[in-house]
């Protein structure tokens, strides 16, 4: 089998309509294409259902995460859609690890709230709890690992083997957004279905919206197309293009996140007014605490190399307030119950010098010092 490294730079080039001979995959924005004759196609018959450039980023998809189909999605939100509106319907219930980007629970949310599929939360340690919060209607289980913003870490393979033991029709989702197929493949893990937000690090450029999901069987590939064909969430043929574009840095831009995060969560300790670092080992994604005595609007003020911006997986290093921001859906006691405190920052690595990283933290959590008055 090929290598990641080679797949990824490689993957699209000589595509099958291409007689060109060009090393970059073109760009096609036809949204009708001719039949040959009644009853024939190319294969192409309108956008909605395939085009030429999305159908090249789809394979590239599903050989990067070890899939056989890949649905590539108008954002990560629409293929967290995709999942629950081809898998649910009334009635039915699912369960998800209860540390998850906040936007999934405002889904979820939603959707039992307006078409009563229900679902309990899971805290991602003991797998005979999560067997017990079984139900015949249990359709799903949805994980997140690292978990948002806390870096829990789930044995997707425990998970898997044990539900599947005894209930093989449930099927298991991953969110790999964190990790990316560089450190993860939750398909090899005996996980059905994988997602993305691949805005984040498959984009990896803050310059896409994006989302994807990616499987391994033909039965639910089946049901996820014609799902995907009837509402019309898929990718535009550029956004598709910029993402075939990105895919090839995947893997050096994976490895230069985690070197700089490996840095600084060994250095953030170190820091006067920083708490507690949390980090999954490998991957761009940081949390840490700022003493309850410091001051988040001034260390966020005070920022010069990172940004305070709501997003993740790019280039550019970024700064989150999870309990303000990506979280400030959930209840409060549910925050703070996961550790989601107002003093919790979540920092998105980028590919910046990592002194020049540490030293703008460093000033800014400086900044955010209890001040002293006369």
């Amino acid at each position: 089998m090929t290598k990641l490294a080679t797949q990824l730079v490689q993957g699209t080039n000589g595509t099958e309509d291409d007689r060109s001979g060009s090393v970059v995959v073109p760009l096609n924005f036809s949204t009708a294409f001719r039949h040959p004759g009644l009853g024939e196609s190319t294969g192409f018959d309108y956008s909605r259902m395939t085009t030429p450039t999305r159908l090249e980023l789809e394979k590239q998809l599903a050989a990067i995460e070890h899939g056989t189909h890949a649905f590539a999605t108008s954002s990560g939100m629409a293929a967290i859609d995709l999942v629950f509106s081809t898998l649910t319907a009334t009635d039915d219930h699912f369960i998800a690890s209860d540390d998850l980007y906040g936007g999934s629970f405002r889904y979820f949310d939603e959707r039992q709230a307006r078409y009563h599929v229900n679902y309990d939360k899971w805290n991602g340690r003991n797998v005979d709890d999560l067997l017990l919060l079984i139900r015949p209607t249990t359709k799903l289980i949805w994980l997140e690992t690292p978990s948002n913003p806390t870096m829990k870490i789930i044995d997707i393979e425990a998970v898997a083997r044990t539900v599947h033991a005894t209930r093989p029709d449930i099927l298991i989702a991953v969110d790999n957004t964190f990790l990316t197929p560089v450190y993860q493949n939750p398909l090899d893990d005996d996980a059905d279905i994988v997602v993305h937000s691949a805005t984040k690090y498959l984009g990896g450029h803050n310059d896409i919206l994006a989302g994807a999901v990616i499987v391994k069987d033909d039965q639910l590939a089946d049901k996820l197309s014609f799902q995907l064909t009837t509402t019309g969430q898929n990718l535009a043929p550029f956004d598709s293009w910029l993402l075939i574009r990105s895919l090839k840095t995947l893997h050096v831009r994976m490895k230069y996140h985690t070197e700089n995060a490996q840095f600084l969560a060994a250095e953030l300790p170190k820091v006067a007014g920083v708490d507690r670092v949390l980090y999954a080992g490998v991957g761009g994604m940081i949390s840490f605490y700022l003493a309850d005595d410091f001051s988040v609007d001034r260390f966020l003020r005070a920022l010069r190399v990172c940004s305070f911006a709501e997003s993740l997986g790019g280039t550019e290093s970024l700064v989150t307030v999870p309990y303000v921001q990506t979280h400030h859906d959930m209840p409060v006691g549910d925050r703070l119950e996961l550790g989601i405190t107002p003093q919790l920052i979540r920092l998105s690595v980028g590919l910046e010098d990592k002194e020049d990283l540490l030293a703008d933290l460093t000033q800014a959590i400086a900044a955010g010092a209890p001040t002293t008055t006369k």
